[in-house]
């Protein structure tokens, strides 16, 4: 048997006062996938962060290529052949598709930087992905599934001997994971080892070789994926049984809330029109680059559009920024929650009240108010925080969707439009999410809920509307929601007036 490329021996992490892991041990083969499972906060992105020499350890040794490390830094790290892909992008958005493959590690020709090189490498990569993207393109042009495979090819064009994968599905189509997954496997096949997040159990089992389950920072099961269901997963995680992990549907659409009337926007949109009931989750299904985040965004003013008019409770409304749309009862979750929804270095308290503030100012803010405020939000979302003055930055991926949440429902909008609400979120927490939906439709809100997570958009949704190439292909009711049906319109197989209702 070959000797580990990686070993943990008694792994701890402490944060101040607070411990979110403790002695974490495993050993991980070349060529050997290892799925690292647990709630959000379990501690999963922290031992990762070790691994790659982000963070120190507090307790314990890593041991690389039989070298033994209290601690390492990103750089001993890389040396010795970690790469990570973060589940957050550390991609710079000025600069070009290639600049960033080789940040850090630019190619050469003498004293000067080999571009020509470094974009054919760049172009070979992600030929190899199955994306063809120009080098050149700037970062802050690409889609959120285009960013993650520039990500994915920083990886591949360094020859990395473990490589460490922190959720990097959750925005991309079942043909971009599949695509992902074989390149995975090439690797592997090398002798490349992977240590591999990701909330979606289903992915887990295809991938793996073992499985190491961490519960609040304790190592709870280290063996063959084999060995455990998805429901044994699962209940491992969050150390009790799963109910239903989605709310009954019940209830019955009320008036108009929110009506969109042939909007279009140029090049990317064309004859948007469907309406949005009080008391409805109203799903937005396609492929990714289908046009689905164009609509939100369209409707909260972040693009112009070209032809259309959008009403808000029968008014024709003029939204041209987000400040109108909240003004007007509207609010929306972005899928990048890092990039436009947080303010990372601000605490928790500061970002549930960023959009309401003005609520708690009389002369000065009232910060009794706000923070009353912040603890209502922390309790009834059940967000994990050591305190409300913790950078948001701190806390783990499915807190931070917490805290976007509740920064949104501060301004008690009438109208909710939630990009990916679920992504990169465990699944005691998506059942938490899927509960408030459902909870808000039944308060009277009108939601919208855009998801590349078919199960999503099928358990949640009372009525989908599937979008291709910047058009409403076709619009599923409550009986006719099914997955089949969702991948033929979306992917083009099937034409309305096919099967299946049309938009009314």
């Amino acid at each position: 048997m070959s000797h580990p490329v990686l070993r943990l021996e008694g792994i701890g992490k402490a944060f101040g006062p607070v411990t979110v892991l403790e002695n974490i041990a495993f050993d991980l083969a070349p060529g050997e996938v290892v799925g690292i499972l647990g709630e959000n906060g379990a501690g999963k992105s922290t031992l990762l962060k070790i691994v790659s020499g982000v963070y120190t350890p507090s307790a314990g040794r890593v041991i690389l290529d039989g070298q033994t490390f209290s601690a390492l830094d990103p750089i001993t790290a890389r040396r010795h052949g970690v790469a990570m892909i973060p589940q957050e992008f550390n991609l710079v958005s000025t600069l070009r598709v290639y600049e960033n493959v080789f940040l850090g590690q630019e190619l050469r020709r003498g004293a000067l930087l080999d571009r020509a090189r470094m974009r054919q490498r760049t172009r070979e990569v992600l030929h190899s992905l199955a994306v063809e993207l120009d080098p050149d393109l700037p970062i802050e042009r690409l889609s959120v599934a285009e960013r993650q495979m520039v990500e994915v090819a920083r990886v591949l064009v360094h020859d990395a001997r473990i490589v460490i994968l922190d959720e990097p599905t959750t925005v991309l189509t079942d043909r971009e994971v599949a695509v992902l997954f074989d390149v995975i496997r090439a690797l592997v096949a090398k002798g490349v080892a992977v240590l591999f997040i990701s909330h979606k159990l289903k992915e887990i089992r295809q991938l793996c070789d073992r499985l190491l389950i961490l519960r609040d920072g304790q190592q709870i099961e280290l063996c063959p994926a084999g060995e455990l269901s998805e429901e044994e997963m699962a209940c491992k995680m969050v150390g009790r049984e799963l109910s239903q992990l989605f709310p009954d549907k019940r209830g019955t659409p009320g008036e108009a809330a929110l009506r969109v009337r042939d909007l279009g926007v140029a090049g990317l949109l064309h004859d948007i029109d469907f309406t949005l009931h009080r008391g409805e989750v109203l799903g937005l299904a396609g492929l990714v680059g289908s046009g689905r985040t164009e609509i939100a965004e369209t409707i909260m003013g972040l693009r112009r559009k070209s032809t259309g008019k959008i009403e808000v409770d029968g008014k024709p409304l003029a939204i041209d920024s987000p400040r109108a749309a909240h003004a007007h009862g509207l609010a929306y979750l972005s899928e990048d929650r890092q990039g436009k929804g947080l303010v990372l270095p601000f605490n928790v308290m500061e970002n549930i009240t960023a959009l309401s503030l003005p609520r708690y100012v009389r002369g000065l803010i009232r910060h009794r108010a706000e923070r009353r405020c912040a603890e209502a939000y922390q309790q009834r979302l059940a967000i994990k925080a050591a305190r409300l003055s913790e950078p948001v930055q701190l806390l783990s991926g499915g807190n931070q969707q917490k805290v976007y949440l509740a920064k949104l429902l501060d301004i008690d909008p009438e109208v909710l439009i939630l990009d990916e609400p679920t992504r990169g979120i465990d699944i005691a927490t998506k059942q938490q999410i899927y509960r408030l939906i459902r909870s808000l439709a039944e308060q009277g809100k009108a939601v919208m809920v855009i998801s590349s997570e078919l199960e999503e958009i099928i358990g949640l949704c009372d009525r989908v509307l599937v979008i291709r190439e910047g058009r409403i292909a076709a619009e599923l009711d409550y009986e006719e929601i099914n997955e089949r049906d969702i991948m033929l319109y979306a992917a083009g197989a099937r034409q309305r007036g096919q099967a299946g209702a049309e938009v009314h």
